[in-house]
């Protein structure tokens, strides 16, 4: 097989994986930072099909800006049961 084939193969199955870990994930934090993982994973696979500027943005907005966001927000609510405390 070829070595790009399985490089490939492993990048998109790590951001499957990945997307995976968000979706079923209990943890609202872990699923945020699992987001990340699965668009750092799609900025690799960008650069693998030779396309560094689509990759230079997945990786500032996908990876990066939402995932920042995302923590921003988290970290600003609170739960019903912390209010109650």
């Amino acid at each position: 097989m070829n070595e790009m084939f399985i490089l490939n193969s492993l990048v998109v199955a790590g951001a499957v994986i990945s997307a995976l870990y968000a979706a079923f994930s209990e943890k609202i934090l872990a699923s945020a930072i699992s987001l990340g993982v699965t668009g750092a994973f799609i900025a690799l696979e960008f650069i693998l099909l030779q396309a560094p500027d689509v990759a230079i943005s997945e990786a500032a907005v996908g990876a990066v800006l939402t995932t920042a966001l995302f923590i921003i927000a988290i970290k600003k609510t609170t739960r019903k049961e912390d209010e109650e405390k």
